[in-house]
């Protein structure tokens, strides 16, 4: 099937708070509903669309782990949160005639297939959204190490990372530092070495090995992510060249 797309497979990295909306916590099916129109019309373009979400929104297992609650069962509780929103998304797409499967990375089948790598392929191949939730199934790993390393398995052309009302990578937060730099494009370890915290160092460390371009961009923006898809210039551009 023809694509106008420049990718062939991508990785759409979100973070829980993405689906916040205009609320302070948990879930706003308005805003979901409008993400999920969003991955549609990537979807569209004949693009094979994987997606991985954080649970920010509802539970940030690094954080409760600071009230008292032993830390690996804290990052569990938060790998639950992220099952919650991809089951939020799932729907919403389901609602606008997408296809979605969700897997998870820990075994909860009343609601989810269990990750399994060729299954997930075989979904994407044949036009499925497919949502890996749970991050790595791990504790003491983010959601951002689980988008490089399901990006790398299932041999995605790009990480489509995107932020919340910033188009793209900065020297400093540009909602609170007036004249905040923007960089239009880095390599890998720029993110390190210049300490910019769009991801963490174990998911750039593996996208620089794998050699996997991170187009960051605001998804507050209508069609941005579209237009990153088909290989517009679209918020910053971070690869090994």
């Amino acid at each position: 099937m023809q694509t106008k797309a420049k990718y062939h497979r991508v990785l759409l990295k979100l973070s829980g708070e993405a689906l916040l909306g205009d609320r302070k916590f948990g879930i706003s099916p308005e805003y979901t509903r409008y993400l999920a129109e969003e991955i549609k019309k990537v979807h569209d373009l004949a693009v094979q669309v994987a997606v991985v979400i954080g649970g920010g929104n509802i539970m940030r297992g690094a954080a409760v782990a600071e009230h008292g609650i032993e830390e690996a069962t804290a990052h569990y509780m938060g790998m639950l949160a992220m099952v919650i929103n991809a089951l939020a998304l799932q729907s919403q797409l389901e609602s606008i005639g997408v296809p979605v499967r969700v897997q998870s990375a820990i075994t909860i089948a009343e609601v989810a297939e269990p990750y399994i790598r060729r299954r997930a392929i075989h979904h994407l191949e044949k036009g499925l959204v497919v949502i890996f939730a749970a991050g790595t199934g791990n504790p003491f790993f983010t959601s951002d190490t689980a988008a490089a390393l399901r990006a790398a398995e299932i041999d995605a052309d790009v990480i489509l990372m995107g932020k919340n009302g910033v188009d793209g990578v900065y020297d400093a937060d540009p909602r609170h530092v007036p004249g905040a730099k923007k960089f239009e494009s880095l390599r890998h370890h720029d993110l390190l070495d210049k300490g910019l915290g769009v991801m963490d160092a174990t998911a750039a460390a593996l996208a620089e090995e794998r050699g996997l371009p991170i187009v960051v961009f605001d998804i507050s923006q209508t069609d941005a992510m579209a237009r990153a898809a088909r290989g517009e210039h679209v918020g910053t551009l971070v690869s090994s060249r």
